[in-house]
């Protein structure tokens, strides 16, 4: 049986994004509903029937719930407009404190576009002296298009972010990219930064990250869409109900697709679908609503503490395989998981985060101990871009230490071993100034570490590759 110390996959998706403390907001407003849902009156059959047919149709409309909120606290600082480029312009250190094992090795630029009017054109530098990637996400967090590196070069380009069934004429040069889904999306770019020295350089690349309507092309000044209305959702804690209008809303402005019809039907039964009215339903059913919203979202969560999809390999966790795209697997607990626990995912080809929380025994990482991870000669993780291990204590934040590192990689200058092999020494103290370039400094009590991979080889992404135990050498 798993080790239930060992960290799930939520960990090794989760980017600076999650820093919002959007998980953990989640987890608060489910108390908050259960505080509010009355169970005073004992349950009947109409409630029994809303609280069994309410978890199904929550664990499956759990999208219509988190986006609308994801939406409104990430624009925040854009005014709530869409079509515009949010650009992060540090790197995180021990000075973040708000969790979400932010990523210290890439700048990020994000963004909500809307598509059902017109296309949107996203245009980019030339990128030739580093790794970049702009993901571009539905509403349902399936990845649909990838700009960067990988997808489509280092060359300069204008790229149409097209809605559903969108047909017309793009202007010249301009290359359509795969059709989303949904009228709206979300895109989160990163852009790679060595160091704090190599910020401005990063900067000045984001800063030619733009974001164009269709029907603005070539114009000077570009102004946001009139009709691309982001609203707040209804606040779960105040209303145990909420969860379910947000839903009604959002379905509105994001129709589901068509050949989900016959689930919807027996949903729009007790009040859930597009536009319908939550509270023109009797007492009995909105008492069994206000559970399932609460049990919904806890099965959620259980689901990805327990590990649900993740592989084990000597203590380290493979997140799923269908990580970035999870909708065509109709699997809708898979779906929301990944949703809650890291907002959107990349696609395992364009990056794979591993995570480990115990050593080779299966106990608990501790600054206690001192231990070392080491990779045979040819052995480290093989990437075309870069590979990173990065250290965070058990609240998701990088490590305050006395040389201000929080992640080394192959980047790093790091030391070879006699015979080629590498290896890093994570313990809370110095290993001693012959061993210092490939020391990680840890916490006085426990942590974990997250692996990440950009662009890795087959055997990553087919979770073949072995990732070496973690090996305690000592107090």
């Amino acid at each position: 049986m798993r080790n239930r110390t060992s960290l799930t996959w939520r960990q090794a998706i989760a980017g600076s994004l999650i820093a919002l403390g959007l998980a953990a907001a989640l987890a608060n407003i489910g108390e908050a509903q259960m505080a509010k849902a009355d169970t005073s009156t004992p349950a009947d059959w109409r409630e029994q029937n809303a609280y069994a047919l309410g978890v199904q149709a929550y664990l499956y409309a759990f999208p219509w719930a988190y986006m609308p909120e994801a939406r409104w606290l990430r624009t925040e600082a854009l005014d709530r407009q869409a079509d515009r480029f949010d650009h992060i312009r540090h790197v995180e250190d021990a000075a973040h404190l708000s969790g979400g094992a932010p990523n210290n090795d890439t700048l990020y630029s994000r963004a909500w576009v809307y598509l059902k009017d017109e296309p949107v054109i996203l245009t980019v530098p030339e990128v030739a002296d580093r790794y970049y990637t702009i993901e571009i996400v539905d509403f349902m967090g399936d990845n649909f298009a990838y700009v960067g590196t990988r997808a489509t070069g280092t060359k300069a380009g204008s790229y149409a972010i097209v809605g559903p069934d969108w047909k017309g004429t793009l202007p010249a040069g301009v290359q359509q990219l795969p059709a989303s889904s949904t009228p709206w999306a979300t895109i989160l770019g990163r852009t790679y930064v060595k160091d704090a020295s190599d910020l401005e350089a990063a900067h000045k690349i984001q800063d030619q990250y733009k974001l164009t309507p269709l029907s603005q092309w070539g114009k000077a000044e570009v102004t946001p869409p009139k009709d691309a209305v982001i609203w707040q959702a209804f606040d779960p804690k105040a209303d145990p109900l909420a969860d379910w209008k947000t839903i009604n809303r959002a379905m509105i402005e994001v129709p589901p697709p068509a050949r989900e019809a016959d689930m919807l039907q027996q949903f729009a039964r007790i009040g859930i679908g597009a536009g319908l009215d939550v509270e023109a339903q009797d007492a009995s059913t909105k008492r069994g609503l206000a559970r399932a919203a609460v049990d919904g979202k806890a099965i959620i969560a259980e689901a990805f503490t327990d590990g649900y999809l993740q592989k084990v390999i000597n203590g380290w966790n493979y997140p799923p395989p269908a990580t970035g795209r999870p909708s065509p697997t109709r699997d809708w607990v898979f779906r929301d998981m990944q949703m809650l626990a890291g907002f959107v995912a990349n696609d395992p080809v364009e990056a794979t985060y591993l995570n480990v929380s115990v050593d080779g025994d299966g106990k608990p990482l501790t600054g206690k101990n001192r231990y070392v991870i080491h990779f045979d000669k040819g052995g480290e993780p093989k990437v075309k871009a870069f590979w990173s291990v990065t250290m965070y204590n058990l609240k998701y934040n990088l490590v305050a230490n006395p040389i201000d590192r929080y992640s080394l990689g192959d980047r790093s200058g790091m030391k070879p071993d006699a015979d080629g092999g590498l290896t890093i020494f994570v313990q809370k103290d110095s290993p001693g100034a012959d061993k210092e370039a490939n020391w990680l400094p840890a916490p006085d009590g426990q942590f974990f570490l997250i692996l990440r991979t950009y662009l890795p080889d087959d055997g990553i992404v087919n979770q073949t590759w072995q990732p070496p135990k973690i090996t305690a050498v000592g107090r």
